[in-house]
């Protein structure tokens, strides 16, 4: 990997690494900037892969390797993609800012009253492993409320 390259790969590292930090803060205006830097990422990502630059491919003569020209479509793609998302975020965030006069994201009360149920589980029973809903079996949840214990279905 020559020095361009390399230099391309830590860009494509930084821009991801700042565009994932801002899409978790509170900040709609941070979330659209965060959604930006990641479109940007993955154009200098779609960039890399097209390799080095060659011949242009539609004239089919010359020397050396043709470009490919796929990673430059999906390039141009990904910037039409990202600009009209962008676009719709920045609507919602300004819609926002006109109907709660803040742009931050308010807490979600249900999340907050699941994450304080299970810390009273928690408290309640230390000894217990936390398992996934997901996971769980309905019918097994079933059987033990109702004393069975799980054992018997049917």
């Amino acid at each position: 990997m020559n020095g361009p390259a390399l230099v391309l790969v830590v860009l494509v590292g930084v821009l991801f690494a700042a565009g994932f930090d801002l899409l978790m803060q509170r900040s709609l205006i941070r979330v659209v900037v965060g959604f930006m830097l990641l479109g940007h990422g993955a154009n200098l990502v779609l960039l890399l892969a097209g390799g080095a630059a060659g011949t242009p491919p539609i004239l089919g003569e010359g020397e050396g390797p043709s470009a490919d020209p796929l990673p430059q479509a999906m390039a141009l793609t990904a910037i039409v993609i990202t600009f009209g998302v962008t676009a719709f975020l920045l609507a919602l965030a300004y819609r926002s800012q006109l109907l709660l006069g803040a742009d931050e994201v308010m807490d979600d009360v249900e999340d907050r009253r699941i994450c304080a149920e299970r810390r009273r589980r928690r408290e309640d029973d230390p000894q217990a492993e936390e398992s996934d809903p997901v996971e769980e079996d309905p019918r097994d949840r079933d059987h033990q409320r109702d004393g069975d214990g799980g054992g018997g279905r049917g």
